[in-house]
């Protein structure tokens, strides 16, 4: 069935009211018809048995007048102890019923005489003989006729009730659907102060939980949206004012001549800036594309983690940082990924680690095997580090950014989300703690290689 749910719910209602009357009308009429003849052949074992509690005199009175008998419709037969029959019911009776009798044996059948029935109810006599009593069943059906037509008006009366039932059902269950129908599309349109009333159907509640939960959570999102543009802006407006400020400076001849190699440094750095926040919005723009490609491989773990280490010897020399390898690094051990992207993961992570180390600190980089055929990647610093509160969210975009934005130094916040995401794509967990000589551990599982 299609259509509104206040049509479905009237449509099916009115189908089951409509079985409903048939089945019960099919089961009652045939039923009305049995319980008739059986009432007639009751009556009519009734009349017999006064015949044969009456006198000769009086079964003869009986026959003459009908004065024994309840119902004048009933036709009378005596039969004699030669199988003589006499009385109005003597043409039905006479036959096989006669010999029954005759015979004194009880007789309660039904008799087809010129095109209609009869119900015949004999019984044999003390002396010999015997009386009976015949009905015609056309009659006792025409007294029932009128019993069936008040069956019917009764089944039709249910009928409309039901169906008024029906209409008034699907208006009072399509309601509060039709509530939410609307809540929802004002939803989608934007709206996030979409109230609901409590609803006393369970699964009416439930949907209205639903739909405060995703109100509640467009709302929580759209926000951090909001502010994750607001930063974003602000991040892309700090070095375009300093470039547009210098480049003004240049083209109008006030920079001297002796400040245009510190100007160009500012410019270089600050256009260095830009650049890698926009590849940072790039890439994590691309993660979200169902097409970022991976390109999985079997690798040793020790390789990677060497050269990776030897890659950022000189940024934190200059930083006055140490980084280092821990140990043989889970040394044989394969793991299947694709190397670039896990390049990119622990690049990402040691140069977050870079930006808030102070010097004289140091960097570890270790892998170990897993449990349950995976390999482990750790990067640990022993800078200011989390709280357990921080660590837990700490992949939220732009969540640290700011949360630490006047405390210590912050990079756009959006390197351990990249971080984060990339992992995922790896197929991999990437989760964060404070550190058990301070600072703070971020954790790599990589499943391994099954050869």
């Amino acid at each position: 069935m299609r259509g509104s749910l206040r049509r479905i719910v009237t449509g099916a209602t009115v189908i089951v009211a409509a079985v409903a009357v048939i089945v019960t009308a099919l089961a009652a009429f045939p039923l009305l018809n049995t319980v008739d003849e059986a009432s007639a052949r009751s009556a009519l074992v009734t009349q017999v048995d006064r015949l044969v509690a009456a006198t000769p005199e009086g079964r003869d009175a009986a026959i003459a007048s009908a004065s024994l008998l309840s119902d004048p419709d009933a036709l009378i037969a005596v039969v004699g102890t030669d199988g003589s029959v006499r009385g109005p019911a003597a043409d039905i009776v006479n036959g096989r019923v006669a010999q029954q009798v005759a015979a004194g044996t009880e007789a309660s059948i039904t008799v087809r005489r010129d095109h209609a029935s009869f119900a015949v109810e004999a019984r044999p006599l003390p002396g010999g003989g015997g009386v009976a009593a015949a009905q015609d069943l056309s009659r006792v059906k025409a007294l029932g006729a009128d019993v069936l037509g008040r069956i019917a008006l009764a089944l039709a009366m249910g009928f409309l009730a039901a169906v008024a039932a029906a209409v008034l059902l699907s208006r009072w269950l399509s309601r509060p659907l039709a509530g939410l129908a609307r809540a929802a599309r004002r939803i989608a349109g934007g709206d996030r102060t979409v109230e609901l009333d409590d609803s006393r159907i369970d699964e009416v509640s439930d949907v209205e939980a639903a739909l405060r939960s995703i109100g509640a959570a467009l709302a929580h999102s759209e926000a951090r949206q909001r502010e994750f543009l607001l930063s974003v802006s602000h991040e892309l407006r700090t070095p375009l004012t300093a470039i547009r400020g210098y480049s003004s400076a240049l083209r109008d001849g006030l920079i001297p001549p002796e400040g245009v190699r510190e100007v160009g440094e500012t410019l270089d750095a600050e256009a260095t800036r830009l650049a890698t926040f926009t590849d940072d919005l790039l890439t994590l723009a691309r993660l979200e594309a169902d097409d970022f490609p991976i390109r999985l491989s079997s690798i040793p773990i020790a390789p990677l983690l060497s050269q990776t280490v030897a890659a950022w010897q000189g940024a934190a020399q200059s930083a006055g940082v140490e980084v280092r390898q821990d140990g043989a690094a889970a040394s044989g051990v394969l793991v299947t990924t694709d190397p670039q992207r896990l390049r990119q993961v622990l690049d990402g992570l040691i140069e977050n680690a870079l930006r808030v180390s102070p010097s004289g600190t140091r960097i570890v980089l270790r892998a170990d095997h897993g449990t349950e055929g995976t390999a482990v990647f750790e990067v640990a610093d022993t800078g200011p580090g989390l709280t357990p509160d921080d660590a837990a969210r700490a992949f939220e975009r732009g969540f640290l950014r700011e949360r630490y934005l006047d405390v210590r130094r912050v990079g756009s916040g959006l390197g351990l989300s990249i971080a984060a995401r990339l992992t995922d794509r790896l197929g991999g967990r990437i989760s964060a703690r404070p550190g058990a000589e301070g600072g703070t551990v971020f954790r790599i599982e990589i499943g391994t290689d099954p050869s």
